[in-house]
């Protein structure tokens, strides 16, 4: 099987490399020069849980790329869906299809483009960081869910199994859309922690970066709750028990405190959030994951003044106009509403 990947940061790498070891037609595209030469001079390295390995592969620049193109694996950051899109359709083969391998609702992004039937959903929640050109650090394996937006089966999701399964274990779902919700409550929370400089563990244990993240994952949920789609197993991380029920913080909090003892024992310690923000100084996905919580929240008339007050933080850290010190716990706190 044939398969253009788009984008070969941490997801797309990780997935090209092991695919295109497994034997498959891999064929890797990014617009960092430096990092195509590297993958095609050296392969691409990549440390972490599974060793220390150099995996050959094919790499390309996009702008070199060629139609037709059959399978397609979307797995820019969300906030280059839509220009990436626009310059994937015209290259699709008549029965081309594209896969989004992202965080976000990027599917909606895609399908407005070239339509829901040419459009797959994908949930990951593996931990890798693009760490420089040519190298990746791949911290903890998870399952990946596809799925037809509509829930139907089709032959095409076993093609797509057959590829990541080599990748990583593979479950077709016909509920493709209680992931990519419930990945929404977990990135609130991510995105809430991931303002101050700390590990996840550290952010956790303070009682305010506690409080934060309770509110932020339970205005999520709410919102998430709200779409009609049962809400999936995020991992071990279970949206559902922030769904405020009676006594609901204590499995609220049980979640909360089995994440940062699994983060603080990783190779990763850190949201890729806290990854972008610190070390590369780059924009967050922040616009494609608590964005549209605060968004949808307002249409279905759900408050979510902490996950509002997040954007704005986030946006400020991006802009060089905040520090990522503990006191951004203090401002995200005062948006807690006074029950």
């Amino acid at each position: 099987m044939q398969v253009t990947i788009f984008g070969a940061g941490a997801i797309g790498g990780t997935i090209g490399a092991f695919a295109s070891q497994a034997g498959h037609d891999i064929t890797l595209v990014d617009v960092v020069p430096e990092h195509v030469q590297a993958m095609n001079e050296k392969g691409l390295h990549i440390v972490g849980s599974r060793g220390d390995h150099y995996y050959p592969v094919k790499a390309m620049l996009a702008k070199d790329v060629k139609g037709p193109l059959k399978t397609v694996f979307l797995c820019v950051k969300g906030h280059f869906t839509e220009g990436a899109i626009k310059e994937i359709a015209p290259l699709l083969a008549p029965d081309g299809y594209v896969v989004s391998i992202q965080n976000g609702l990027n599917e909606e992004i895609i399908a407005q483009e070239i339509g829901a039937e040419r459009t797959v959903g994908c949930f990951v929640h593996f931990a890798a960081d693009l760490i420089e050109p040519g190298v990746i650090q791949f911290a903890t394996e998870q399952a990946i869910h596809i799925g037809e937006l509509d829930g139907s089966l089709t032959p095409r999701l076993n093609d797509i199994e057959q590829v990541l399964s080599s990748v990583m274990p593979v479950d077709i779902t016909t509920n493709i859309w209680g992931y990519l919700w419930g990945k929404l409550v977990y990135a609130a929370m991510a995105f809430a922690i991931s303002t101050v400089d700390g590990t996840v563990q550290e952010v956790l244990s303070d009682p305010r970066g506690r409080r934060v993240a309770l509110a932020a994952a339970s205005e999520a949920a709410k919102v998430a709750s709200a779409q009609g789609h049962p809400l999936e197993m995020i991992g071990n991380f279970n949206p559902n028990a922030f769904l405020p029920t009676p006594g609901w913080e204590t499995e609220a909090n049980r979640n909360l405190d089995q994440l940062g003892a699994e983060m603080q024992d990783s190779f990763k310690p850190h949201m890729g959030i806290w990854m972008d923000l610190k070390v590369k100084r780059r924009r967050t996905e922040v616009d494609m994951q608590s964005l549209p919580i605060v968004r949808n929240g307002e249409r279905l008339g759900i408050p979510t003044p902490v996950n509002a007050k997040v954007v704005e933080v986030v946006h400020e850290i991006e802009d060089g106009k905040r520090g990522m010190g503990w006191e951004n716990l203090d401002v995200l706190e005062s948006a807690i509403p006074v029950s």
